[in-house]
């Protein structure tokens, strides 16, 4: 099981300026962000105490912004803005106090969270003299320090005894959620199962969307008919497809809606960054996510002679599957690490799709054997579910060992049963949706009957 929890970017980008002012963006390392920040904002003569605490909001309020992804999900190509009116005090070219560099290098992966909330605590602050806020008070904090209060001490006076410090972050560049590429009925992954976390939430406050009633990571018709009455709703292209407008129009309304940048967070929990896979697939690993893989390795490398034809099975990733991976990389110019990324996993999808098409006449024989490229589910129809279910029918005609099924061109309740059935008898995933491996399981078994 993956979660997704909040990293430290090596790099944020800063808009000079407010949103909508025109002016330009500049990328810098992080820590090179807080320091410029604390450097603006505290001042290097105050106990190291006040100081650390203080440099654990900025950092906490940056992360927030960068974890939401609050600017982009808005439309920006930045991550954060230099205007204290909006963000922090950040002022180009600016000059460091030593004592502050040195704390920043010592923290800047670390940070708040409120009880067990995910994301970064939006650690509101003003200087306490001039303007008063909900949070903590920069002058008030050099008092306490004063007094002998410990940062988290002095960050609970002011945020309440339930937060807590994350420590030695991860740091890695950081990367955008939307997956980069159009998704639709049929797709399947994390990030499907994360946009139906987020319309099921949404849907709360705007009860015109239905909900999706499994938040599993199949884009299913229900999901389907979500997503066309968000766009709908939303004044967007119903089209039923997810596309990078539509992924962060649905993020900045679930950003709204748990009031992510708001002291009261409704918060974010463990269990809606928790996911089913990893993010990538890699020599070592293993499990029923492999299958899948093999599946369209080995298909791709029966008509791409760049792809040596190494026989992949079963449920782990070798040292086989890794040349096929480097090979098939190299083929499609991928940066050929042999770790299967979301690109990667794309573009086999891709590849596949697009060899179907030209496959020799020769083959053409088998071409309503081959893997339709689509995951097929419950409530699907069309000419796909037409073949699938007369394969089921001749199962059952023939053995008798998987229920009945009516040849209807929908996907209903009685297909999805044999299904099941067959995915139980070959011990892979019994969740009723058709994928290349439970797929290659069914044609094996009707030309073992033919």
């Amino acid at each position: 099981m993956a979660v997704r929890t909040p990293i430290v970017p090596t790099e944020i980008t800063v808009h000079i300026g407010s949103p909508e002012e025109a002016g330009k963006n500049v990328t810098v390392p992080f820590p090179e962000y807080i320091k410029n920040v604390a450097s603006n904002e505290i001042y290097p003569s105050w106990p190291t105490d006040a100081i650390k605490a203080n440099i654990l909001a900025q950092i906490s309020f940056a992360l927030n912004r960068v974890y939401n992804e609050w600017y982009p999900s808005q439309g920006y190509n930045f991550d954060i803005t230099s205007s204290s009116a909006y963000d922090q005090t950040f002022r180009e070219d600016s000059q460091f106090f030593e004592n502050i560099s040195e704390i920043v290098d010592d923290i800047f992966n670390n940070y708040i969270v409120k009880g067990e909330q995910v994301q970064p605590l939006f650690a509101t602050y003003c200087d306490g003299i001039n303007t008063v806020c909900d949070g903590l008070s920069q002058w008030g904090s050099v008092e306490l320090a004063r007094n002998g209060m410990s940062p988290t001490e002095i960050l609970k006076e002011y945020y309440g005894d339930d937060i807590r410090l994350i420590y030695n972050a991860p740091v890695s560049p950081n990367v955008p959620s939307y997956p980069g590429f159009p998704f639709r009925l049929g797709s399947a992954g994390n990030y499907v199962r994360q946009l139906k976390i987020q319309l099921n939430r949404i849907s709360n406050n705007y009860p015109a969307i239905p909900k999706i009633e499994e938040e599993n990571i199949f884009f299913t018709t229900d999901m389907e008919e979500s997503v066309k009455t968000f766009q709908e709703v939303f004044d967007l292209p119903v089209t039923g497809i997810v596309d990078k407008g539509t992924w962060y129009e649905v993020k900045y309304l679930y950003n709204a809606v748990k009031k992510v940048a708001d002291f009261g967070s409704e918060g974010i929990s463990i269990e809606e960054v928790e996911f089913p896979y990893g993010d990538t697939l890699q020599e070592g690993d293993s499990g029923p996510y492999i299958r899948p893989l093999n599946y369209l390795l080995n298909f791709l490398s029966y008509f791409d002679s760049d792809i040596p034809r190494l026989n992949l099975s079963g449920e782990d990733f070798t040292e086989d599957t890794k040349e096929m991976v480097i090979a098939f990389q190299t083929d499609y110019d991928i940066d050929a690490t042999g770790i299967v990324d979301k690109n990667t996993w794309n573009a086999l999808v891709t590849a596949y799709n697009q060899t179907r098409k030209v496959i020799p006449e020769e083959y053409l024989y088998y071409e309503d054997k081959l893997y339709p490229g689509i995951f097929l589910s419950r409530g699907m129809s069309g000419d796909d579910i037409l073949n699938l279910q007369n394969f089921l029918y001749t199962i059952c005609e023939k053995t008798h060992q998987i229920p009945g099924v009516r040849v209807t061109g929908t996907f209903d309740e009685l297909t999805e049963e044999s299904i099941k059935s067959i995915q139980k008898r070959y011990n892979l995933p019994e969740n009723g949706v058709v994928g290349p491996a439970t797929w290659q399981k069914i044609i094996e078994w009707v030309e073992s009957l033919e």
